[in-house]
């Protein structure tokens, strides 16, 4: 039998694990776990590591020169912007992340901030408590107005997994989409110009990844040739959106309302100006859609299949 390489698991507590079965990934390896550590107070376990899991904490070429074993980092995430990728080429070590396990678990929280600012559900939930539909004088209490999303447009730019998860479920509840080019050159059909997109929807949802070329994708300027009564939406990253302005655009009425997971400081100050803005038209979320427990622990299970792949000399999601 195969003995089993040494792996090290630097942030076991950013998965939340209490609810989560690890059998399957205790079987590829020979575990040392750490809620989450930092990597130069443990220097003695680097140098013999054959796997490393990451889910934040930062693989730099510092690390990865301390670490003479090694032959395999996973990241218990998509994205891989903690891990000095060129480094571990020069060392050859394989570098794999893990993808597509939190889809339903994102859509389906893009459709709760939508539903639940689209219907005005914290201010209806505070009217039934605070006395408003006690003191009514029919069997219900309207306080303002609510719509349906059938006949209304979803704007989505970035059109992968995610957005194309939300656009199935939109189509679900009679809603027609717009999806967005990825640049002036994009040709593809069914693909229109964001100003137009941002023009005529009556929610954007975002779900592109954060590059050079689009960070503050959404400004002053996008903000501005949005409807009025339009809902803006982001669970991809903060950099995405220009903060000050979105302030600027609720406060002043441009856009009816906005719904956050993300933001571009991560955690963010307690006196962060959006957390700060007391408004119904604001939902925000501390970066958790992806978070439900079956995405976790598709997540543990893939980091799982990535080793045991590898390991069987057939290494899969390799970056």
């Amino acid at each position: 039998m195969m003995k089993k390489p040494l792996a090290l698991f630097l942030d076991k507590a950013s998965l939340y694990p209490d609810d989560l079965d690890f059998s399957l990934i205790n079987d590829v390896a020979s575990w040392q776990w750490f809620d989450n550590v930092n990597v130069s107070d443990i220097q003695h376990c680097l140098a013999d590591a054959k796997v490393i899991v990451t889910n934040k904490v930062l693989i730099n070429r510092e690390v990865l020169e301390k670490s003479e074993q090694l032959k395999l980092i996973c990241v218990a995430a998509t994205g891989v912007n903690n891990v000095d990728i060129e480094a571990a080429r020069q060392k050859n070590v394989k570098v794999c992340n893990v993808r597509a396990y939190a889809t339903s678990s994102v859509a389906q929280h893009v459709f709760s901030l939508m539903l639940s600012l689209n219907r005005k559900l914290f201010s209806y939930q505070e009217s039934a408590v605070n006395g408003q539909w006690s003191q009514s004088d029919f069997f219900c209490y309207f306080g303002e107005p609510i719509s349906d999303l059938e006949g209304k447009t979803l704007g989505i730019i970035g059109f992968g997994e995610l957005g194309q998860a939300v656009a199935k479920i939109a189509k679900c509840f009679g809603m027609e989409v717009q999806i967005a080019k990825r640049d002036e050159a994009d040709s593809r059909h069914g693909r229109v110009d964001l100003s137009a997109l941002l023009s005529a929807s009556d929610v954007v949802s975002l779900h592109c990844p954060l590059t050079e070329n689009n960070y503050h994708l959404i400004s002053d300027q996008e903000l501005a040739v949005m409807k009025p009564e339009a809902i803006l939406i982001n669970t991809a990253r903060g950099g995405l959106i220009d903060e000050t302005a979105l302030l600027h655009a609720l406060k002043n009425n441009q856009i009816a309302a906005a719904a956050l997971d993300v933001l571009e400081e991560e955690p963010p100050s307690v006196n962060h100006a959006l957390l700060n803005y007391q408004s119904d038209k604001l939902i925000i979320t501390p970066h958790m859609a992806w978070a439900s427990r079956e995405s976790r622990q598709r997540l543990i299970n893939e980091v799982a299949k990535n080793i045991q792949a590898y390991l069987q000399g057939q290494p899969r999601n390799m970056v």
